[in-house]
C-alpha cells in the first residue's frame, strides 16, 4: 500500500476521524481537510503520525471551489492523490419540512451534494491517467426518507448515492473507481440530539448504534486493493435497518 495518498474531508470527528485513523494503520499518508475545529484536526492528524503515516491538514469548506482547489493543491504537494473519501457533511436543521427555513436546506445541499461533485471532479482531474479511487459517504436515510427529522438530509444523501452511480460509469473507464458507504445511526456529534443514537437502536435488528471504525473498515476496503474489481457498489453498514 506504500505511495498510497488519500484526501478525507471532515476528517476532524466521527466518521472521518475514525477513516483517517484506520487508512494511516492501513499505509495510507493523509491529507486531512476539517471545517474549522483546527484543534480536533490536529488532534486526529497526531494519531495518524503516531501510525508512521504523513498528514496535512487543510482547513476548508467543501462547498467552495476555491477551498476544495486550495485542499487538493496542498494534497499535490505529498504527491500524487490516489484515493479521495467524500465524507464532509451535515444534517441541517432538524425537524418537519414545513418548519425548516430554506437557508438550512440550502447549506445541507450545499455541503452534502455541491461539495461532493466538486471533491469528486477535482479528484477525478487529479487522477486522470494513473487511476485511483473515490469513495462516498452516504447515509441509510436515502432509503428510510428520514420523515419528521430531516427529509432534506436524506434528499441530499440519495443525490450521493446517485452520483455515485453516474461517477463510476464516467470514470471506470479511466481506471478510477466510485462507491459508497452508507452508514445507518452511528454514535458521532452529527446528531441534534445526542441520545438519537440510543433512542434508534431499538429498531436497528442488531439491537445497537454503530461505531465509527466500523464505518471506517467498510470504507478502507473499498480504498484497498481487495476491491480492484468493485466498481459503483453502495455498501450499507446499518445493521440491518
Amino acid at each position: 500500500m506504500s505511495g498510497q495518498i488519500t484526501v478525507v474531508t471532515g476528517g476532524s470527528r466521527g466518521i472521518g476521524a475514525a477513516t483517517c485513523e484506520r487508512l494511516a494503520r492501513d499505509g495510507h499518508d493523509i491529507v486531512l481537510n476539517y471545517r474549522s475545529d483546527a484543534e480536533a484536526a490536529e488532534q486526529v492528524a497526531a494519531a495518524v503520525r503516531a501510525a508512521g503515516a504523513r498528514c496535512v491538514t487543510v482547513q476548508g469548506d467543501t462547498a467552495s471551489e476555491q477551498d476544495v482547489d486550495a485542499l487538493f493543491d496542498a494534497a499535490a504537494e505529498l504527491g500524487p492523490v490516489t484515493g479521495l473519501v467524500n465524507n464532509a457533511g451535515i444534517t441541517g436543521p432538524v425537524g418537519r419540512l414545513v418548519d425548516v427555513d430554506a437557508d438550512g436546506i440550502r447549506r445541507t445541499l450545499d455541503v452534502n451534494v455541491l461539495g461532493v461533485l466538486l471533491c469528486a471532479r477535482r479528484a477525478a482531474r487529479d487522477m486522470a491517467g494513473r487511476g485511483g479511487a473515490i469513495v462516498n459517504v452516504s447515509s441509510g436515510a436515502a432509503t428510510t426518507g428520514g420523515a419528521g427529522e430531516y427529509v432534506h438530509y436524506a434528499a441530499s444523501k440519495a443525490a450521493v448515492d446517485t452520483i455515485t452511480i453516474g461517477l463510476s460509469k464516467e470514470l471506470g473507464p479511466d481506471g478510477i473507481r466510485v462507491n459508497t458507504v452508507s452508514p445507518g445511526v452511528i454514535w458521532t456529534d452529527i446528531h441534534a440530539d445526542p441520545e438519537r443514537p440510543a433512542r434508534i437502536a431499538e429498531q436497528v435488528p442488531l439491537g445497537r448504534a454503530g461505531d465509527p471504525p466500523e464505518i471506517a473498515a467498510a470504507i478502507a476496503w473499498l480504498l484497498s486493493p481487495d476491491a480492484s474489481y468493485t466498481n459503483g457498489a453502495n455498501i450499507r453498514v446499518a445493521g440491518g435497518r
